[in-house]
């Protein structure tokens, strides 16, 4: 019996089937796939020239179809992406962002992948927008932050990897892997681990991260090549190292205390490298004028033997004369700058004009006042 027929079904009552509603009693009936080929053979003939199935028109129908297969071979690639143009299947060659054409299908089709966008993707954080707050919301995984140093210490590490498409790796990255993300995702967790479990915590936590992000970096380039993943990591960058919640006062405590160590330790050293370079110029000054002395005593002491060894040897030339010579410029030397005037008592007076002191008299006569010209008269 058919379904249509049956009072009842599981399907609920009246003529209703597995698929839903049977043929409903109203209604036009739907044309069957005879009457739409009839009807669509009739509208191809009067397009046609001449109202009939020509061997022109089929002629123009071919050329319009092949024509219209061809130009379905163009395609616009993205400035983010780039296309990857594959023949039968298989990867042939890539295409920069701009207008390109590929064979039609099925001969060749592409792939546009965004190969010219960087990704970013957060390990150990989950980073959402926040509506209410209209900012973002940082939530802390520590499945994936916690990790174990190399000195048995628990590190939490919540880092970033910037990660692309590598230029020649677009076909890699097509059929190579299947998930790229968790690939990347797994690959830097392992290489950070890696990293962090050959370090210690003390330099982790102080000023060895740019050593671990260069290291996590090349490992995890290294891995993903090794995959054949066509992935280009662009940079790692960590974002929080901490200890462990319950522990991180007393890390705070111990970093505090190692600070004001650092601290002394460098204004201990700043006062040493200003005051042993001031003490060292000082007493480089106290030698440098010691050996001047030094050399002005002994040039002069030698300048002194040398004119008493010429003097002498003069002398011994001529005694008399050279002792005549030693007393007129000794008396030159000690009366030169007296004042004085010394008469000869030999002499008697003769000869000898009497010593006018000029200049005092002159002024006086400056100082006093001018005389009348009768009295000048009289005086005469």
């Amino acid at each position: 019996m058919a379904w249509k027929n049956q009072g009842g079904s599981p399907w609920g009552p009246g003529p209703k089937g597995p698929w839903g509603s049977g043929p409903q009693s109203q209604g036009p009936k739907p044309s069957d796939l005879e009457d739409l080929l009839r009807r669509g053979q009739d509208r191809i003939q009067q397009l046609l020239p001449g109202g009939h199935m020509s061997g022109m028109g089929i002629a123009l129908i071919v050329i319009a179809g092949i024509a219209i297969w061809l130009l379905s071979g163009f395609f616009r690639v993205q400035p983010d992406e780039l296309g990857a143009v594959l023949r039968f299947g298989k990867h042939v060659r890539t295409v920069q962002p701009g207008l390109n054409y590929h064979l039609p299908y099925p001969i060749e089709t592409v792939l546009l992948p965004k190969a010219l966008r960087v990704s970013t993707l957060n390990i150990g954080m989950t980073v959402s927008d926040d509506s209410g707050r209209r900012g973002r919301v940082v939530r802390d995984v520590p499945e994936e932050s916690l990790m174990l140093t190399g000195d048995e210490n628990i590190v939490d590490v919540d880092f970033t990897v910037l990660w692309r498409i590598a230029p020649d790796g677009v076909g890699k990255f097509l059929f190579n892997i299947q998930n790229p993300e968790g690939t990347v995702k797994a690959v830097a967790e392992s290489a950070m681990r890696e990293v962090i479990g050959r370090s210690d915590i003390q330099p982790i936590l102080t000023g060895a991260r740019n050593t671990i992000e260069s290291a996590v970096h090349q490992l995890m380039q290294k891995t993903l090549d090794s995959y054949g993943a066509g992935i280009m990591v662009q940079q790692v960058q960590m974002q929080k190292v901490d200890p462990p919640q319950q522990v991180i006062d007393s890390f705070r405590d111990v970093q505090a205390a190692r600070a004001d160590l650092e601290r002394l330790q460098n204004e201990a050293q700043t006062y040493a490298n200003r005051v042993v370079p001031d003490a060292r110029g000082r007493a480089a000054q106290v030698l440098q004028q010691a050996q001047g002395y030094k050399e002005q005593t002994v040039a002069e002491a030698k300048g002194q033997a040398a004119r008493f060894l010429s003097v002498y040897d003069e002398y011994k030339k001529a005694p008399e004369v050279t002792r005549q010579r030693i007393y007129l410029e000794t008396m030159e030397h000690v009366l030169g700058p007296a004042d004085k005037v010394i008469l000869d008592p030999g002499s008697s007076g003769q000869g000898v004009v009497p010593y006018l002191p000029l200049n005092e008299l002159g002024r006086k006569t400056t100082a006093a006042p001018a005389a009348p010209a009768s009295q000048s008269g009289a005086s005469r």
